[in-house]
């Protein structure tokens, strides 16, 4: 199965991307933004950390009548102090991998060739080692800023700023992705080279057949992923051309 690692700054375009894959190829969308606010409800382990940690630093953190956190509270105290969103993400990663992993499992089991994993922060978080070939959404920060700020009229400028800044560069991510598609245009050109991106990366029936019927196949070709994103670009692309 293969698992392809989307991902893109705030306000690029990726959840767009995510939709059409989901609706026009019908493939599983593991996302991760969803997966986070589930981990911090109240019960959770990463829930108790949060309040523990941040509930002295931000006065209303957690709204009656359901002890719920105040993820606009957090989420402006966290942007605006970079190594307190570390803090937060130190307590909130761990319980998103692991169920990232449960869901891939999942498609795996039920025979899919091939998933989505969402994830904005995919290369900061390490999660495109888990990926078979990754795909980032980027635009110009200008048209970032606009989109953002249009999105969510309840952030500042400043706040918009400390969200795009917080994130990686556009210019790395492009290095280290291995499809890019530009939305600074329209919708339609968006769609058609998502389109163009997907029919040639979609596996065969056959291979991914052979994978479930014979899980060594799925380990060997995993860990020729893994080390094509572990090893220098040269030995990379040796590896991924044994295994096509």
């Amino acid at each position: 199965m293969l698992v392809v690692g989307l991902t893109g700054g705030i306000a690029s375009g990726k959840s767009t991307v995510s939709k059409r894959l989901q609706n026009r190829y019908d493939l599983t969308v593991i996302d991760a933004d969803r997966i986070a606010r589930e981990v911090v409800v109240p019960g959770k382990a990463a829930y108790s950390k949060i309040v523990k940690y941040f509930g002295p630093k931000i006065p209303d953190l957690v709204e009656a009548p359901n002890s719920v956190l105040n993820r606009a509270a957090l989420g402006r105290y966290v942007f605006s102090h970079k190594e307190e969103l570390k803090v937060l993400n130190s307590f909130t990663h761990p319980a998103v991998r692991n169920e990232i992993l449960r869901q891939i499992l999942g498609c795996y089991i039920h025979f899919e060739k091939m998933c989505i994993l969402d994830v904005p922060l995919l290369f900061e978080a390490g999660m495109d080692k888990m990926c078979g070939i990754t795909l980032c959404v980027v635009c110009d920060r200008k048209i970032q800023l606009e989109r953002l700020m249009n999105r969510n009229s309840e952030l500042s400028k400043q706040d918009c700023e400390n969200r795009i800044d917080s994130q990686m560069s556009n210019s790395e991510k492009i290095c280290r992705a291995d499809i890019v598609i530009d939305n600074e245009t329209t919708i339609d050109q968006l769609y058609e080279s998502l389109d163009h991106s997907i029919r040639q990366i979609q596996p065969s029936a056959l291979w991914a057949y052979l994978e479930v019927i014979c899980p060594p196949i799925a380990v060997v070709s995993a860990g020729f992923c893994l080390l094509g994103r572990l090893l220098p670009v040269g030995i990379a692309a040796w590896l991924t051309s044994q295994v096509k």
